[in-house]
């Protein structure tokens, strides 16, 4: 999803504070927006943004926000407030509806083929007829982003589909994501949508949950299927909680042609913790490089406030 529009920005320092004031350009398609927080401020979503291509960070994702955790501070935009499909980053929504419920977890569920994936013909290794706890197919859907696990949770909440469809809007609304619309419990319909600077509202909503945590930062986990007879592994769809180097709390890749690739995680880097949203990045592989690019401008303190906080 390549926008046809930037958004331009000028700042300004005062004595003790710092105000901006954003206006619309048009521009070329590859143009966007980004932030970067100088030494001594305190900015927040709503200052002046300072172009991208002056923070020393160049990213592939269409849209891109980076953020501290501890004080707020967004250290990155790109295109942020951009509304566009999120994929499966759904399933994040979908797991905290689930658990706010306090439905029993070990309750089983039987996929049924209803869950099928009858707009995408994704494939799924949950055959039709499989019990699953709520638990296990909450981790199916988060870690594997399996798409009939999150069908099934739907179709097993109280008032069916319609309703938990219902419920994942109250909590967006509830959590102050005012561009974001859920469709679905999977993320396969493009019609789920949001803005990355929504998004950093559910991942630090997300992230308070501990089986999410848990759930979505587990690289393998192994299931016995045919009442025992036969184990599957799944992975993680996020090949970064694999890798030693990354310090990560909460986990959630996506994609759908519509909405191309996504990620959002929950990290620590240089001892901070930080928000990372990624939309739409052009390549499988791309949003891996994006997150890998966005650690290395943050260690090699390219953020004075950072390196300081450090």
């Amino acid at each position: 999803m390549r926008l046809n529009w930037v958004v331009g920005c000028a700042w300004f320092i005062a004595s003790t504070t710092i105000a901006g004031e954003i206006g619309q350009v048009q521009g070329h398609a590859d143009q966007a927006v980004g932030i970067a927080l100088q030494a001594e401020t305190r900015l927040t979503n709503e200052e002046a943004p300072i172009d991208f291509r002056n923070s020393g960070l160049d990213l592939r994702s269409s849209s891109a926000m980076v953020v501290d955790q501890k004080t707020g501070r967004t250290l990155f935009g790109k295109n942020a407030d951009a509304r566009m499909p999120i994929a499966s980053i759904t399933k994040l929504m979908t797991a905290m509806v689930v658990l706010d419920a306090q439905l029993p977890l070990d309750e089983k569920i039987a996929i049924s083929s209803e869950d099928r994936d009858s707009l995408k013909g994704t494939h799924s290794r949950i055959k039709v007829g499989t019990m699953l706890s709520r638990q296990l197919a909450l981790r199916l859907a988060l870690m594997s982003s399996e798409n009939r696990a999150a069908a099934a949770l739907a179709r097993a909440y109280p008032g069916g589909f319609p309703a938990f469809v219902a419920a994942m809007n109250r909590k967006a609304e509830s959590l102050g994501m005012s561009h974001t619309r859920f469709v679905d419990s999977t993320g396969l319909n493009s019609d789920n949508i949001s803005t990355a600077q929504d998004l950093v509202k559910m991942v630090n909503a997300a992230h308070a949950y501990p089986l999410i945590r848990d759930m979505t930062t587990t690289g393998f986990y192994d299931v016995a299927m045919r009442g025992g007879s036969r184990r599957i592994q799944f992975k993680n769809t996020n090949m970064l909680v694999r890798n030693k180097t990354w310090e990560i709390g909460l986990s959630k890749t996506g994609f759908i042609n519509e909405a191309g690739h996504c990620l959002v995680m929950q990290v620590n880097i240089a001892n901070r913790p930080m928000v990372i949203v990624l939309l739409d990045s052009w390549g499988k592989l791309s949003r891996i490089g994006d997150a890998q690019r966005i650690k290395k401008w943050i260690k090699e303190a390219r953020v004075p406030s950072i390196a300081s906080a450090s």
